[in-house]
């Protein structure tokens, strides 16, 4: 029996999972308005969800590897649906900190059993188109996940969306028990040998650009929603479909990334992606009160981080193609590690000036990223492969 609408419905769950990540960028003055908190404080709630799935969601794995993978999705749908009954129900702003740890872990959890098992359920030769079936789920949260959640936060409360997420949640639950098969995990590899990749030079210097990188994204698209309310007051009714604009932006990014690998490759569109950033950046910065610019300036940056990601991922595969499941681990807690390090510097920075200069922040982030991939270019522990 064909097992494509078990993958398909794999990547519908994704999506739900990861809007429970990505929603509430898009909502974020409104959470801090409801809890009586700043802005740069709310920033947190990122900066908690990233560590919770980028430190939890290896050790986890690694606890519960002889579990078999529909007991681990399983696993997964629950411990979301108890962040998000901890969101919904429990008073305070530090519980709902506590909350979105629970999600982010729930959530990592989630995500890399589903490629797993997206990969094993997929007919002979297709396991690479299901797992970015996978994917495509996931990173689609962040396109229409964004506005959703705006557009829900202006109409009724900021909650409304985990009410919604949790009743599909439970849904999913009863779709996971009656339709997966209980297939086996995969070998457990000790956190040791996996941290063992980071003695690597030329991993250990790739996964700096990624964390740098993801520190200049996270620093403007954790505040992207004030940012706007203080770039261009004028556009607060239209908020929503700038926001999704930017996150069409991000999905033509990542077919972007691929394309210009396979035409121009690895190298340069690595250093390209890291270019046209900081330039979006600073032309960005230098429009501010231009409506039209602004939202121009945005969505090239968007493009530009986008296509900066599968590239990266395509790259360390080529560094350790006999170890790639390890290494793609890695540069997903990275990037988790960058969402988290940017909600965090970016809160320190608008508390301290204003929210129109995180773009300048973002981008000296980037600069670091790029001056890393040239140190290491000439200190010969090459990032890439220079034949691409």
């Amino acid at each position: 029996m064909n097992n494509n609408w078990k993958i398909y419905m794999l990547a519908l769950i994704s999506f739900l999972v990861g809007t429970t990540q990505f929603s509430i960028v898009g909502m974020l003055d409104k959470i801090a308005a409801s809890a009586g908190v700043s802005v740069s404080t709310a920033g947190q709630l990122i900066t908690v969800f990233a560590l919770g799935n980028a430190i939890g969601t290896p050790i986890v794995m690694i606890a519960t590897a002889k579990m078999n993978q529909r007991k681990q999705l399983l696993m997964a749908l629950m411990v979301i649906l108890l962040g998000i009954a901890a969101t919904l129900l429990l008073p305070g702003f530090g519980l709902l900190m506590a909350s979105r740890v629970v999600l982010g872990l729930g959530t990592g959890i989630f995500v890399v059993t589903a490629y797993s098992l997206a990969s094993k359920l997929a007919s002979p030769g297709r396991q690479g188109s299901a797992m970015s079936n996978v994917a495509m789920g996931f990173s689609s949260s962040l396109v229409f996940g964004v506005p959703i959640g705006r557009i829900m936060a202006a109409s009724y409360d900021w909650k409304t969306i985990f009410w919604v997420i949790g009743l599909l949640c439970l849904l999913a639950v009863f779709l996971v028990a009656k339709t997966i098969p209980a297939m086996e995990g995969e070998a457990s590899i000790p956190l040791s040998r996996r941290l063992a990749f980071l003695k690597n030079p030329r991993i250990a210097f790739t996964l700096g650009i990624t964390f740098f990188v993801f520190i200049g994204f996270s620093v403007v698209d954790t505040y992207i929603t004030p940012f706007l309310a203080a770039a261009m007051p004028s556009m607060e009714s239209s908020m929503s479909v700038i926001l999704l604009t930017l996150g069409l932006g991000s999905l033509m990014g990542s077919r972007l990334g691929g394309f210009l690998a396979d035409r121009i490759g690895v190298v340069r569109t690595l250093f390209c992606s890291m270019a046209v950033q900081v330039l979006a950046l600073v032309l960005l910065s230098s429009v501010l009160g231009w409506v039209t610019g602004i939202i121009i300036f945005l969505v090239v940056w968007e493009i530009a981080v986008w296509t900066f990601g599968p590239t990266q991922n395509f790259n360390l595969v080529s560094l350790a193609p006999e170890s790639s499941s390890i290494v793609l681990s890695l540069n997903s807690s990275f990037v988790q590690l960058g969402f988290a390090a940017g909600a965090g510097i970016g809160g320190i920075s608008i508390g301290s000036f204003s929210i129109l200069d995180i773009p300048w922040i973002s981008t000296v982030s980037v600069v670091i990223a790029a001056a890393i991939a040239i140190l290491s270019l000439s200190r010969g522990h090459s990032v890439v492969r220079l034949e691409g």
